[in-house]
C-alpha cells in the first residue's frame, strides 16, 4: 500500500516504553500507599495504652475530693468543680447531664450530675457547700471536654462556697494529691480483680495488659454491676 509504512512493534524500541509506562502506572499508587502515614485503628491503638499514675494530670492549686471530684477557688471567691483526671481515665468519654441550675443551694454530697458511658451511668456529688453561681453548659455541646481538659474547659459548676474552710481541711492537696491518687489507682486494681471476678471473670483481659497493668479506660468494656459496685466503692 503505498505511502504506508508498516513497523513490527516488537522489532522497536516501543515495547520497551509500553513496559516502562506499565511500570509507572503500578509503581505511583504502591509508591503513594507506601508514603501514606500508617494509622493505627482507635481500638487497637487504645488497647495497648496502660493506665499508670505517670500519666494522670495533677495540678498545682487543685482541691481533690475523695470522691473524684475537684474545687479550685477563683479570684472571685467563687468555687469551680469539677471531675479529676483518674475518673476520667477510668470511664473513657463520657456525656454529662447537668442536674442543678443557677441559684440552687447544695450541700457537700449532693449529687449534681450524672455522667454516662454507653448507657451506664455514675451520678457525681459536690465537693462544697454552697449556692450556685455558674453552670458549664459547653459541655452538652462538647462533652469531650471533660476528658481532654477536665481542670479547665471541662468544669462542671461553679459554686459560691458557704462552708470552705471547713470542707478544705479534708481535701487532697499538691503532693499529697499525687500520693493519694497512686493509692487510689491500686485500690481501683483490687476493685477490677474482686468485681470483675464476681460477675464477669472471663473479661479479666479487658482490662488488663500482659504484666498486670490496666488499660486505659478499664471500666468502659464493663458491665452495668461493676459500674454500680465502683459508684459504691469509689464516688460516695
Amino acid at each position: 500500500m503505498d505511502g504506508f509504512t508498516y513497523y513490527n512493534l516488537f522489532q522497536t524500541k516501543g515495547i520497551e516504553y509500553l513496559i516502562i509506562i506499565a511500570f509507572l502506572l503500578l509503581i505511583i499508587p504502591f509508591w503513594k500507599l507506601l508514603n501514606k502515614p500508617f494509622e493505627v485503628p482507635v481500638r487497637i491503638r487504645d488497647a495497648f495504652k496502660t493506665l499508670s499514675a505517670s500519666i494522670l494530670r495533677v495540678p498545682q492549686g487543685i482541691f481533690f475530693s475523695n470522691n473524684h471530684t475537684w474545687a479550685h477557688m477563683q479570684r472571685s471567691g467563687d468555687a469551680r468543680i469539677g471531675l479529676d483526671d483518674l475518673l476520667l481515665h477510668l470511664t473513657g468519654a463520657v456525656k454529662v447531664a447537668m442536674l442543678k441550675n443557677p441559684g440552687n443551694a447544695v450541700i457537700k454530697g449532693d449529687v449534681v450530675s450524672e455522667i454516662d458511658h454507653d448507657g451506664k451511668k455514675l451520678t457525681i456529688v459536690s465537693p462544697v457547700s454552697g449556692k450556685i453561681t455558674a453552670v458549664n453548659h459547653v459541655l452538652q455541646d462538647d462533652p469531650s471536654l471533660l476528658n481532654s481538659d477536665p481542670y479547665g474547659k471541662g468544669w462542671l459548676y461553679s459554686i459560691k462556697p458557704t462552708e470552705w474552710v471547713a470542707e478544705a481541711g479534708g481535701f487532697h492537696f499538691a503532693a499529697e494529691a499525687s500520693t493519694w491518687l497512686r493509692t487510689e489507682l491500686d485500690r481501683f486494681k483490687d476493685f477490677m480483680a474482686a468485681s470483675v471476678s464476681r460477675y464477669t471473670p472471663e473479661t479479666q483481659a479487658a482490662y488488663m495488659q500482659d504484666g498486670g497493668e490496666l488499660i486505659d479506660n478499664p471500666l468502659s468494656a464493663m458491665p452495668d454491676e461493676v459500674w454500680k459496685d465502683f459508684q459504691e466503692e469509689f464516688l460516695k
